[in-house]
């Protein structure tokens, strides 16, 4: 972000600095010459636009399927506790409490790590303790349903990690802010050099509103880092559910894993 600010100031100053020195020589007021410099700006500065408006298209997509992946997933965890009511009592335990686990593995470990789109090995711990557990209900009524709630959790989680690696490669990051700034000294270059108070405060003004939309692309492409992220917002009250359950026939001491989600040595 602070890159792209970086680099924005610099095109601005650098397209002042052309208006004052470069103008002279590259505009020339006889039409008859031929296409001046001015004349080129309009289309390069919309082309900047519709590049700007589809990358950014692109990246609020895989925003909102970061989104989707992680209501979707608390949702499937949360039918997999509800499921757990069906299943004998020693079972039942085992199942709600490592939901409790998962959840807090999630939460806490595997949120933070895919700010930089990678996951974390903490919940694989207790999806494997999952299936572990479900060995023991195998032609039970429960089972079916078990099944089917963790394979939806498994996808789900699947995609919320795939969504958390950018979606606009790097080249296309740096041809957008290329772009950005070339359009920005073009349109420095074609300002008159007197009496151009509102041409000035103008530019300023559309170098901002094109800074912040390529700001909000690289914010947007990486959901759960930055200034607009994907919250834990869905899998925290899961969590919590859980946990609930699970204490209506257990005492907390029994959660097999601390605050974080790792397993108790003891």
């Amino acid at each position: 972000m602070v890159l792209v600010i970086v680099v924005a100031v610099v095109a601005l100053l650098a397209g002042l600095a052309a208006n004052r020195y470069l103008r002279p020589r590259l505009l020339s007021e006889d039409d008859g010459t031929g296409m001046a410099v001015k004349d080129l700006v309009g289309p390069l500065l919309t082309m900047t636009v519709l590049l700007l408006s589809f990358v950014l298209v692109t990246a609020n997509g895989s925003y909102g399927k970061a989104e989707i992946s992680s209501r979707g997933e608390a949702r499937a965890l949360d039918q997999l506790v509800e499921s757990a009511e069906y299943a004998p009592a020693a079972q039942r335990g085992e199942i709600q409490a490592g939901a409790v686990c998962y959840a807090r593995a999630v939460r806490t470990q595997e949120w933070s790590a895919m700010a930089d789109g990678n996951g974390s090995p903490a919940p694989s711990v207790w999806s494997t303790g999952f299936r572990q557990t479900f060995e023991d209900l195998q032609g039970k009524p429960a089972f079916g349903m078990l099944i089917a709630a963790d394979n939806e959790r498994s996808d789900e989680r699947d995609e919320r990690l795939t969504q958390s690696s950018p979606s606009v490669p790097g080249a296309i990051f740096w041809f957008l802010l290329a772009t950005l700034v070339i359009t920005v000294v073009a349109l420095g270059i074609c300002l008159p050099r007197t009496n151009n108070r509102g041409q000035l405060i103008t530019l300023t003004v559309i170098t901002a509103l094109l800074t912040t939309m390529l700001i909000i692309i690289r914010d947007v492409d990486r959901p759960f880092d930055g200034i607009i992220v994907v919250e834990p917002t869905a899998i925290t009250e899961v969590e919590r559910q859980a946990t609930r359950d699970f204490l209506t026939n257990h005492a907390a001491p029994a959660i097999p894993c601390d605050d974080k989600g790792n397993r108790r040595t003891a």
